[in-house]
């Protein structure tokens, strides 16, 4: 039986744009070379930025937007290049080792700005690429001819579109066919200045019996009187018999309106262990969608979010089973203080021919204020009969009989909130598997509950 044609969700139809971007077809980065010179990523530009000019501006009446507002964004006074402030070189803590005391195979990545490689020789001499998305357009064109755009449609959404069509900065990783690579690669895109717009592309690409941890880390400083935006796309394709795992870490400014569209195709008997932490922007909408396409493939997908002061985090998985004997697991959990929202809605589709299917998903959320609130829709649509899928969602507040426990031995109020929210986090932290990343997060955790 063939694989049915999944219509994605988010899609909206077309219609005039409701909102003015300040920019034009002639801001598209090497708009100035004519396609017709074989310019593939060109091409690919243009036909992304004339689907963004068809779709409309997502609004609450569309299913996917119905608890994202937009209107409060301020497109007008958008700028694509970033002016010098004090915030120009990324902190230390975003460029320590992950292990050990020296740090190899690093990229920072200030868009606009520079780029450093801290990339040992011995890395390329295996045929593994690992480089910004500048240097792969000039040095490795016909390896981005297979693979931008290939994974995240333009069509999957206004802000997909417009991704493809503008970003000009990113990363670009690729392990070849019996590459088990046993040292993490680690990227890092800062991106200070206000009032910016920013466009990320992201491209993992694992041939078959390859291996790969990969650490990403995209922030920003706080800032004040701005309102900045931020729009990216993630592709993954995880070959046969191919492992990766994937650290994501978001920990934009106060400032930055947040959209990311995500897909990781995984073929037979693929695994991506999957590790999302969100921690930053104001607001966030965030499309992650898992395509299991080849028999045996598996995914393991943990999120953790903690919104405080009026953030608001919008996450909208995805698990698709298109192949016998896949296996999906999937475990958000979010812990939300002030007058912050999070919403979270999920989705595991089983195709007619994918029998045997084991899909898990689940959300759990952890309110510490009264103005706090989280939204949860899990869902299933299941279309073959011998699977087992199932899910579930939880929002509840800290045990107060835990706290009175921790208060009668000594400890301080606050102490004992951070103590059962670092309690409630640490399956996740398990899971991570870097001691440098689990001590950051564990950091930033202690910052937002003071």
């Amino acid at each position: 039986m063939s694989t049915p044609m999944i219509i994605p969700k988010k899609v909206a139809s077309p219609a005039l744009n409701q909102k003015a971007f300040p920019f034009t077809q002639a801001d598209i980065p090497g708009n100035s070379i004519h396609p017709a010179n074989g310019n593939f990523i060109l091409q690919q530009r243009l036909e992304s930025w004339e689907t963004f000019q068809n779709l409309p501006m997502p609004k609450t009446s569309d299913e996917a937007w119905r608890r994202t507002d937009l209107r409060a964004l301020k497109l007008n006074s958008l700028e694509l290049k970033p002016r010098f402030n004090d915030h120009f070189n990324p902190p230390q803590i975003l460029l320590n080792p992950l292990m050990g005391k020296k740090q190899t195979n690093q990229i920072v990545l200030i868009p606009g700005i520079s780029t450093h490689h801290n990339v040992d020789q011995s890395l390329s001499e295996t045929g593994v690429i690992f480089t910004d998305l500048k240097s792969a357009a000039a040095e490795h064109a016909q390896f981005l001819s297979q693979s931008f755009g290939q994974i995240v449609k333009p069509d999957d959404g206004k802000f997909a579109a417009l991704a493809s069509a503008m970003a000009e900065d990113g990363i670009v990783v690729y392990v070849p066919r019996g590459v088990h690579l046993k040292e993490p690669l680690h990227s890092v895109i800062w991106s200070p200045g206000k009032n910016l717009a920013r466009f990320t592309h992201l491209i993992i690409w694992l041939e078959d019996d390859a291996e790969l941890t990969f650490v990403h880390e995209l922030s920003s400083p706080n800032q004040t009187n701005s309102q900045s935006f931020h729009a990216g796309n993630v592709e993954i394709y995880i070959g046969e018999a191919s492992h990766l795992t994937f650290v994501e870490i978001q920990s934009l400014g106060n400032d930055v309106w947040n959209f990311t569209h995500e897909r990781a195709q995984v073929n037979r008997n693929g695994r991506i262990d999957w590790i999302v932490g969100a921690m930053g922007s104001q607001l966030t909408k965030d499309f992650s969608d898992i395509d299991l396409i080849g028999q045996g493939a598996a995914v393991k997908m943990s999120g953790f979010y903690f919104p405080n002061k009026n953030q608001h985090l919008d996450f909208d998985t995805q698990q698709n089973h298109l192949a016998p004997y896949t296996t999906s697991d999937l475990l958000f959990k979010g812990a939300l203080k002030d007058q912050s929202r999070s919403v979270w809605q999920g989705m595991i589709y089983v195709a007619p021919n994918a029998q045997k299917t084991d899909g898990y998903q689940a959300n759990r959320n952890l309110l510490l204020s009264r103005k706090a609130r989280a939204d949860s829709i899990p869902g299933l649509e299941i279309l073959a009969n011998d699977v087992r899928c199932s899910h579930g969602a939880t929002v509840g507040s800290l045990n107060q009989e835990e706290i009175f426990y921790l208060l009668s031995r000594g400890i301080t109020y606050p102490d004992a909130e951070r103590l059962l929210v670092e309690g409630f986090f640490e399956p996740l932290m398990e899971r991570i598997p870097y001691e440098e990343i689990r001590r950051r997060f564990r950091s930033i955790i202690s910052r937002k509950i003071r």
